[in-house]
């Protein structure tokens, strides 16, 4: 029996589908853990060896995943070369070779954890994508420390 129900693989499905796509990007950037609403004493306990006054620096890894309807014209949900152009601008340009704390104004104010870039890097890729297609950041600072942030 042909199914007509729309679940099927043939081209003539009635519901959208949804895909996700992910680029991978790395870059390299140096920062301290230091916050200004702490003492000295209180940074150095916290943040132990990444309190270091000179900072220390990590080769990050970034996934910026997005989501969408596949087109079924086109059977993308984004084109990659805009995908790539937005990650160029929003990490790549601000943030590649840069001391987060000292030439990034964003955390000139906030803590340049992990958890924090992956917001600041969230923000600025949610302002260039079209509306309601960011899905999900997902920072590798070292091999085993990973972060993820979905804009919640």
């Amino acid at each position: 029996m042909s199914g007509s129900s729309g679940t099927g693989s043939g081209g003539g499905a009635a519901r959208d589908r949804i895909g996700y796509i992910t680029r991978v990007q790395s870059f390299s950037a140096c920062h301290r853990l230091h916050s200004i609403q702490l003492s000295d004493e209180e940074n150095k306990q916290i943040f132990g060896k990444c309190n270091n006054p000179n900072g220390h620096g990590h080769n990050y890894k970034v996934e910026v995943t997005v989501r969408g309807k596949i087109d079924s014209v086109t059977g993308m949900v984004m084109n990659l070369t805009d995908i790539k152009r937005h990650i160029e601008e929003v990490i790549m340009v601000p943030l590649d070779h840069k001391n987060l704390d000292k030439d990034v104004p964003y955390f000139a104010t906030v803590v340049s954890t992990t958890e924090n870039l992956a917001v600041y890097i969230w923000d600025n890729m949610a302002k260039v994508l079209p509306p309601d297609t960011l899905y999900e950041i997902k920072i590798h600072e070292t091999d085993k420390n990973v972060i993820v942030y979905r804009g919640e």
